[in-house]
């Protein structure tokens, strides 16, 4: 069972080294017992007639969604619980799989995956959100010891009756190190940019809904579930501050975080 932000998914399969693999890779995100919100059955051949590099392809039918890419094909019916994933033995597809189908689930509750760093200080979550070397890495390289480090590449936000909550993730980037399996309400949303001094800057409410939008991880061919994520990205900038967060790539800049 690979429970991530409090969202439980049973992943079967026959192959005990494939077992032992995906233990190691999600080590800290385990849990064993109680019910699975659906379950994934993992079939370990190649998917066939299928090009190597293909880009992601979600689509949905019949209340279907099919899940593709050069290195697995996969099917997911919520209304079934189930799921099933034809891939080879590597830990990377069955990781892409997760996340498509965690923005899914998200989606429908207003959350959403975020192409952000995130970390827990004095109780609160903070999120730093940019392009690839805006500095994701380095913020948390320089994360002081009384951090706790979510993740350097994607972040988990829940949307709560008293707010948003942001989760712990496996989900690495430079630093290939999981993040702890924690929770927090998020405090605020901080968009990257490296120059020469540390300063905050806050940011209007129709510039953070673009950049938020712009870093949110999603994938589905759907009208509905793109109306979704839109709104989601509307509702959050609305109740959470978003702020520029310029800085040097010095610890001093966590003096002003938290």
């Amino acid at each position: 069972m690979i429970e991530i932000g409090k969202t439980p998914v049973r992943v079967n399969t026959s192959d005990e080294q494939f077992l032992r693999l995906v233990q190691s890779r999600y080590a800290g995100f385990l849990s064993e017992g109680g019910a699975a919100e659906f379950d994934l059955d993992v079939d370990l051949r190649a998917p066939s007639g299928m090009e190597r590099d293909a880009p992601v392809r979600v689509t949905q039918s019949a209340g279907r969604w099919f899940l593709e890419r050069g290195d697995f094909r996969a099917e997911w019916e919520p209304a079934k619980r189930r799921g099933s994933i034809r891939q080879t033995a590597n830990p990377y597809s069955i990781d892409a799989v997760l996340r498509i189908v965690h923005t899914l689930v998200l989606a429908g509750q207003g959350g959403f995956l975020l192409h952000s760093a995130s970390a827990i200080r004095n109780g609160k979550a903070f999120l730093f959100a940019g392009v690839s070397g805006a500095g994701k890495t380095t913020i948390s390289r320089l994360a002081p010891p009384d951090a706790t480090l979510l993740t350097d590449e994607i972040s988990y936000v829940r949307k709560l009756d008293a707010g948003y909550m942001a989760y712990g993730t496996p989900f690495t980037g430079e630093l290939a190190k999981l993040g702890e399996n924690a929770v927090a309400p998020v405090d605020t949303l901080y968009l990257l940019a490296q120059g020469a001094e540390n300063r905050i800057e806050p940011v209007s409410v129709a510039d953070a809904g673009r950049e938020l939008l712009a870093n949110m991880l999603f994938f589905a061919e759907d009208p509905e579930y793109v109306h979704r994520a839109f709104q989601a990205a509307c509702d959050f900038v609305h109740r959470v501050p978003v702020c520029r967060l310029t800085f040097v790539p010095d610890a001093r800049v966590w003096e002003l975080i938290g």
